[in-house]
């Protein structure tokens, strides 16, 4: 029996560029049995589509075994587009020349290569309850007193 996986994910930034984070809810079934991640992290100076697609990122390293089907449930319309428009494959062909968050968009291909993933755009705030716990755990995450660098965004 295959495992059955979804990714809720959600990024903000204030100010965007600004403070930001992302926050992922990833649930996995395997037959009777259920388990469940929450991870957020958040990020000094960063844009609210950096924070987006990294949380899908984090949200797919998360899973260590390989060919698995998953759906990643965004409200991110800029990660569904470049992917169910089949964007990314000309970018990629492009060496993403003219593009933003190469580095991300990169990172995310090596992942989305090794699963068998779908998308799922959720309208923000209209009451998903994931996709608004997601929210709150990605602005929370923006405002801890420690926050992380985003290197390639403020170029150190």
């Amino acid at each position: 029996m295959k495992k059955k996986i979804h990714i809720y994910t959600d990024g903000s930034s204030k100010g965007n560029p600004g403070p930001g984070g992302y926050g992922i809810f990833i649930e996995i079934f395997f037959g009777h049995f259920y388990n469940r991640k929450i991870i957020s992290e958040g990020f000094r100076y960063t844009t609210n589509n950096r924070m987006e697609l990294l949380s899908v990122i984090v949200g797919l390293e998360k899973i260590k075994n390989k060919k698995q089907n998953i759906i990643v449930f965004t409200d991110s319309k800029y990660i569904v587009n470049t992917v169910q428009n089949r964007w990314i494959y000309k970018w990629e062909k492009n060496n993403f020349h003219n593009k933003k968050n190469v580095d991300l968009w990169k990172r995310f291909l090596y992942l989305f290569y090794q699963h068998f993933v779908i998308f799922h755009w959720i309208k923000s705030h209209n009451d998903h309850y994931i996709n608004d716990y997601c929210d709150r755990l990605s602005v929370e995450a923006s405002k801890k007193k420690t926050l992380k660098i985003d290197y390639i965004y403020e170029n150190i």
